[in-house]
């Protein structure tokens, strides 16, 4: 079963991080990858969780 696509709102809640952090990020190629679709930026929340995770690996 395919999940339904997240917003920016969303991806902020999940993070735990201001959604203007999210447009600083996508403006300089950084965090998960979103598109857009019209207007609106969406990601797929595997997405989110696979950068989420990958995150981590650079932790010492």
């Amino acid at each position: 079963m395919i999940r339904n696509l997240w917003g920016i709102d969303d991806v902020s809640a999940y993070l735990g991080v201001p959604v203007g952090t999210l447009y600083q990020w996508r403006s300089r190629g950084y965090g998960p990858v979103g598109r857009k679709i019209g207007k609106y930026v969406r990601f797929k929340p595997d997405d989110v969780e696979r950068w989420f995770e990958a995150q981590a690996e650079g932790v010492a």
